[in-house]
């Protein structure tokens, strides 16, 4: 059984190292590109909030200072994610034998618990507002603040996607969905206000309630993606992928009993193969490491795989008896 790299080299294959100095250094890399997307989104919405409250003191707008505020809320979801990033950082120890990598699907609850109330929220003020229209001054600032908001919160969500999927952390995306709804709510400030210009006050509340419905949608895809998570769900693509590139292993009679999951932004694997029941404990141990070589090479953000090598006859019998034990 291996659940270790060490340096080796191939002829098919380019030398390098799978050992655990390696495997930190690209943890700690993924994690570093993970709090850097946390550090430049907060700051550009906390930028976008200031702006829109400048707007808010001239034009008296009560959806407008909703909308701020939910902007400013938006941007502390940072702290819990660059919290779990940080821990996921952390070597593992005796009683946290994997680290604390899970931290980071414990942040993407919070941010699916956040845009459920800023679901909750924007429909509380839909309602309010329907029931108790107030008139806002000058509506063609509130629609340039609603602007500000929907830009402002639509770069965020892409640069927030776009790293969680490069780094594979569930919880991002749903951060950077979470940032996409937000520019919708911005957007119904847009159309609120123009709904005022026109002569027709209860566009505001009526787009309001649209939105929410938008944002009803969006917090389903975040929430399935991060339970998912949270139940080691993994892609049925990658793990046959992972069951044909253990098989294609010269020396390799089969492979079953394969398993992944995430622990953070990171795959763990493992698997038995079936080998030649006269191979020596050398050969099979070589042969298990040639089989972690091509895994970590093929399989994106995987970084560590346990194999266990079983002789083609004799198996069975070594199963049922520890069967027998149990």
């Amino acid at each position: 059984m291996t659940g270790h790299g060490h340096g080796h080299g191939h002829a098919k294959w380019r030398p390098h190292s799978h050992d655990s100095a390696d495997r930190v250094d690209h943890a700690l890399e993924t994690s570093r590109r993970g709090v850097r997307a946390l550090v430049w989104s907060f700051a550009a919405l906390s930028l976008t909030a200031v702006a829109q409250l400048v707007l808010v003191l001239v034009t008296g707008s009560v959806a407008l200072l909703g909308d701020t505020i939910h902007n400013f809320a938006d941007a502390l979801t940072a702290v819990p994610l660059g919290v779990a990033f940080l821990l996921g950082r952390r070597a593992a120890t005796r009683r946290y034998t994997y680290g604390l990598g899970r931290a980071e699907d414990l942040a993407g609850v919070v941010v699916v618990l956040v845009v459920a109330a800023s679901a909750a929220f924007a429909g509380y003020e839909s309602v309010v507002r329907l029931l108790d229209p107030r008139p806002v001054a000058h509506p063609w600032v509130v629609a340039v603040a609603g602007v500000i908001g929907f830009a402002g919160n639509e770069l965020v969500a892409r640069y927030r996607i776009k790293i969680g999927r490069e780094i594979g952390s569930a919880a991002l995306v749903a951060d950077g969905l979470h940032a996409r709804t937000d520019g919708f709510t911005s957007l119904a400030v847009v159309a609120g206000a123009a709904g005022v210009f026109f002569g027709f006050p209860a566009a505001d509340p009526i787009v309001g309630l649209l939105i929410t419905v938008a944002i009803l949608f969006v917090l389903r895809d975040a929430a399935k993606e991060v339970f998912r998570r949270l139940l080691d769900a993994v892609d049925p693509a990658s793990v046959e992928l992972a069951e044909r590139t253990a098989r294609a292993v010269d020396g390799v009679l089969g492979a079953r009993d394969l398993r992944m999951r995430w622990i953070g932004h990171h795959l763990r694997a493992e698997l038995a193969v079936t080998v030649a029941a006269d191979l020596t404990v050398e050969a099979a141990h070589a042969l298990a490491h040639e089989v972690e070589h091509r895994l970590l090479h093929t399989i994106p953000r995987l970084t560590a795989v346990v194999i266990h090598t079983e002789p083609a006859t004799g198996a069975e019998r070594a199963h049922e008896t520890v069967a027998h034990h149990r």
